[in-house]
């Protein structure tokens, strides 16, 4: 089973092409040494932690201000 769950993070994120979204250019931070935003994760690669940090709300996308 995956961690976090799909159905769990769509409560979080609107769409599935946000998730991706999200989930990418985080894991690519994380693979360029950003530091990270949770003291623990499960997953040891950067999507799966991009992941968790989503699923524990730390991690949200902000709205494109003009």
């Amino acid at each position: 089973m995956l961690y976090p769950s799909i159905d769990e993070l769509l409560k979080i994120v609107d769409s599935r092409y946000s998730l991706v979204m999200l989930a990418s250019k985080r894991a690519e931070e994380l693979d360029q040494g950003a530091a990270p935003l949770l003291a623990q994760y499960k997953n040891s690669k950067s999507v799966g932690k991009a992941l968790e940090e989503i699923a524990a709300g730390v991690l949200k996308i902000e709205a494109n201000l003009r």
